[in-house]
């Protein structure tokens, strides 16, 4: 069995890619990684507390690693940082990386050169599928997640906070990609089948804060 790794960023889509290898059986998962602004102790780009992705990782029974990043963070830190935990994981024997993309070309490319220079496998198991009926694929399965980041200049910054739903795929506008795959939103999946026991992890909103172009929502612990 293939020993892999999983790009985690608390979202819908790499949870249902993680779902995706888990039922494939060609590999087994060795660990969870995150990259986590280390000024604000959140998910990168997602803004997902920390403490709601170590609820996570336990729910899902899963170890993780947290790749700290500064902000502002440049690209030649976070490609070193990167670097020196794959170097790290391919040493213990990992040979495949799992990613949640979608149809980003770019992002594939980028990717799968950085990987190469490391022999290390990239592997994309929602890749090119229609993304209405992944998304809808998504929430039949039993997957709840709410909008934590919105772009309000590709949907309405209304949409941050709510739930990941056929309700709101209704509500994209036309030439929103149904999964946010342009940047449109992103998301913290809080219930999934995957979790133990089937298991929520309990969150409730906060405020709702507008900063550097985006609309973030914060979701606290509840109970």
């Amino acid at each position: 069995m293939r020993k892999a790794i999983v790009s985690w960023s608390s979202g819908k889509d790499s949870a249902f890619a993680l779902g995706e290898v888990l039922r494939g059986g060609e590999h087994s998962v060795a660990e969870l990684f995150t990259t986590v602004n280390e000024t604000y102790a959140r998910v990168a780009m997602h803004g997902s507390r920390e403490e709601l992705l170590d609820a996570q990782a336990a729910a899902l029974r899963l170890p993780l690693a947290k790749i700290r990043l500064p902000w502002p963070c440049p690209n030649a830190v976070y490609e070193s940082r990167l670097d020196d935990y794959l170097r790290r994981k391919k040493a213990e024997g990992v040979t495949h990386v799992v990613f949640g993309d979608l149809f980003l070309e770019d992002i594939r490319r980028y990717r799968d050169e950085a990987l190469a220079k490391l022999g290390l496998t990239p592997v994309y198991p929602l890749w090119g599928r229609d993304t209405r009926k992944l998304a809808e694929a998504m929430i039949d399965a039993g997957q709840k997640a709410v909008l934590v980041c919105v772009d309000p200049s590709r949907v309405p910054k209304s949409l941050a906070g709510r739930e990941f739903d056929r309700a709101l795929l209704a509500e994209l506008p036309a030439g929103a990609d149904p999964c946010g795959e342009n940047g449109e939103f992103h998301s913290f999946v809080y219930g999934s089948p995957l979790f133990a026991d089937g298991g929520l992890i309990p969150v409730r909103r906060g405020e709702t804060v507008e900063r550097s172009g985006f609309v973030y929502a914060d979701l606290l612990p509840a109970g």
